[in-house]
């Protein structure tokens, strides 16, 4: 492979080529190519044998000017500092290309969340958030879910802060269960903001979705509701998907509920009946009109990047195509519809749950869904008019749009 692939290096590359495009001032630059503060951290666990057990734990706050910064917490066994850092990076472009008053930051914890049980995830949970407490809460740094942590983990860490800040702050956290202060509509928000990218478009290139064929690739959270609502919301056909145990391929199409059962019963999405298992590569390759990478990091790469034969590339999980895959897929006239645009529905809804815990009044399942399709609409139409007006990839385009917003406001502030 003759890429580089450390995923801080490629966020700054990502960067440096929309500031080129936008001649981007040098001071600005200068400040939007390094985190505004890294914290690192021990958490000692006393584990279920009596044993204390030291995990390194993560929060980077990468940009504030548009206000608190915003993003989730990993708990993830290859969690480095160069992925939180770009993830922080990635969530500061996410909130400013939905135009939401809020900053980017990511957090995470090296640890294996599988192996363990859940009163030792307990105890690390609000053991990162005593660590963490003076960088965190609702006007200064906003957690929330991410990869292996779940709404029952952001309960504890917000239920620890307030124990030490003895008040009450639902907007400390965000993903939080409905009971203490989550938002209706924040379980498949991802994948529905997505789907209003993915509508938009669709619509720009005259691509009919009631036509097409789908392939996904992971099949977590993002992964699941995209299949249920790509088919449900235009009846596309579902050929293929995969989790990280491999993936299957059936032509005519599959069935969201037979194959949820199928996971349930046998942990994977492998060997379901009359479909042909293929690996996660492959998937990647196969003749399909819409390609959802939902995965994880550099899976679209300068060496498969040629053999996409998909129109549309909805990218819902984070950094899966890297810069100089971006680059042949443009030339090859395949739109890719960039990260921090097509799931940053997940992001908006949490602003959305932040907004209610502040102002301590909810919205129905529906107000949640119409506001987050105005926000993913106005920013699909921002990037697509953006790329096309500088003759730009999406990607770059998104970037000029988000960079602006946040240049913008560190300019009014007198940072430069």
């Amino acid at each position: 492979m003759s890429e580089n692939l450390d995923p801080f290096e490629i966020a700054l590359k990502q960067l440096n080529k929309a500031a080129e495009v936008m001649k981007l001032d040098r001071q600005a630059l200068e400040l939007l190519s390094s985190p505004m503060n890294i914290f690192q951290f021990s958490i000692p666990v006393k584990m279920d044998d009596g044993k204390t057990k030291v995990f390194q734990g993560f929060r980077v706050r990468y940009n504030n000017a548009r206000g608190p910064a915003k993003g989730g917490i990993r708990f993830h066994p290859d969690e480095t500092l160069s992925t939180v850092k770009a993830l922080s990076a990635w969530m500061t472009w996410k909130t400013a290309i939905t135009n939401l008053p809020l900053g980017g930051g990511k957090g995470g914890v090296i640890c294996d969340p599988k192996k363990m049980s859940q009163g030792e995830l307990e105890r690390l949970s609000r053991g990162y958030v005593r660590a963490a407490y003076e960088f965190i809460g609702p006007e200064i740094d906003v957690p929330a879910p991410d990869v292996y942590t779940t709404p029952q983990i952001m309960a504890w860490m917000m239920d620890e802060y307030e124990k030490i800040a003895r008040h009450s702050a639902p907007g400390v956290i965000t993903g939080k269960p409905l009971e203490i202060g989550g938002s209706l509509g924040r379980g498949d928000a991802t994948a529905r903001g997505g789907m209003y990218v993915l509508e938009e478009a669709a619509k720009s290139i005259a691509l009919d979705l009631s036509k097409v064929k789908v392939a996904i690739q992971g099949f977590g959270n993002a992964g699941q509701f995209a299949m249920k609502l790509v088919s449900e919301m235009f009846k596309s056909k579902v050929v293929a998907i995969s989790d990280t145990k491999g993936g299957i391929y059936l032509e005519s199409g599959l069935d969201y509920n037979k194959v949820m059962d199928h996971k349930k019963k046998t942990g994977s999405v492998s060997n379901f009946p009359g479909a042909k298992n293929i690996s996660n590569e492959e998937l990647l390759e196969l003749p399909v009109e819409v390609l959802i990478p939902a995965a994880i990091e550099n899976q679209i790469r300068g060496d498969n990047a040629s053999k996409i034969k998909a129109k549309i590339v909805l990218e819902l999980a984070n950094g899966p195509t890297t810069p100089e895959a971006d680059e042949i897929l443009f030339k090859n006239k395949v739109m890719v519809l960039p990260d921090f645009l097509a799931n940053s529905g997940g992001v908006t809804v949490s602003y959305f749950e932040w907004v209610q815990n502040q102002g301590g009044y909810y919205w129905t399942e529906q107000e949640v869904y119409d506001r987050l399709r105005l926000k993913m609409n106005q920013a699909t139409h921002d990037v697509l008019f953006t790329a096309k007006s500088h003759n730009v990839d999406n990607r770059t385009g998104a970037y000029i749009v988000s960079v602006k917003r946040v240049a913008d406001a560190m300019k009014l502030r007198g940072w430069y």
